[in-house]
């Protein structure tokens, strides 16, 4: 999977060398490309924005600037992207989704925004990463490519993918290693016995446990037995 980035400022992406992303990249399951907008500014002092046309706050990113960086990594598969707060806010069904593209190019929007002229000639989908504001889109792309990289063939097990949260519609089930016993808490013992199907139940309980606790408008998606039901009206009794 191939993601290029269009942004002002390269640097911020260092952290997607580090870790699960970068060993990816290294395996060449993923393709990361920064693409610095500064450098398609036709200015000797390389500016990309000018002041906004009525007035206002702040400054405007350019949009024949911005066409110019686009041009350079586009072709016919690539998904465009607009990291804005007005976007559809990313959750893990859009993840999964935009696993499936073979491209996507990723535009990071900076200062007051960008020109709409241009984001209406090249961008196919805007995406948010939460309902409030950031100084830029840089970091709402690395969430992006983090999320979704995860779920691109051999970059994680299929087994680690399928019992993480939200994969299934639930929270996931704690997770305990060694020690046993850490400051007088003892692992839960049904762990220790080695019996899959009792670990796989316990497991499933707690996950309808920790979302009904932690995140219970989850619970209205995701399809409950009779006896689930009846362990979350006694969770609090």
């Amino acid at each position: 999977m191939k993601f290029d980035v269009l942004t002002l400022f390269p640097e911020m992406f260092k952290p997607l060398n580090e870790s699960i992303i970068g060993k990816a990249v290294e395996k060449e399951l993923l393709y990361v490309n920064i693409v610095n907008i500064r450098d398609f500014s036709k200015d000797k002092h390389k500016k990309v924005d000018d002041t906004p046309y009525g007035g206002g706050a702040g400054m405007v990113m350019r949009p024949d600037v911005v066409y110019d960086a686009y041009k350079s990594v586009k072709d016919e598969d690539a998904k465009v992207i607009y990291l804005s707060p007005q976007g559809t806010v990313l959750d893990q069904k859009k993840v999964e989704n935009l696993s499936k593209e073979k491209h996507i190019i990723l535009l990071c929007g900076h200062y007051e925004g960008i020109d709409e002229r241009v984001l209406e000639e090249i961008v196919d989908e805007e995406i948010s990463i939460g309902d409030y504001v950031l100084t830029g889109g840089e970091i709402p792309a690395m969430v992006l490519i983090d999320s979704v990289a995860r779920y691109v063939e051999g970059v994680l097990s299929k087994e680690s993918i399928m019992e993480e949260s939200f994969s299934n519609g639930l929270l996931e089930y704690p997770q305990y290693t060694r020690p046993e016993v850490f400051r007088g808490k003892q692992v839960p013992e049904v762990l220790l016995t080695g019996h899959h199907e009792n670990i796989r139940k316990w497991r499933r309980q707690q996950s309808i446990k920790n979302t009904y606790l932690k995140r219970p408008s989850l619970l209205k998606n995701v399809e409950l037995t009779t006896k689930e039901k009846e362990y979350i009206e006694n969770i609090n009794k």
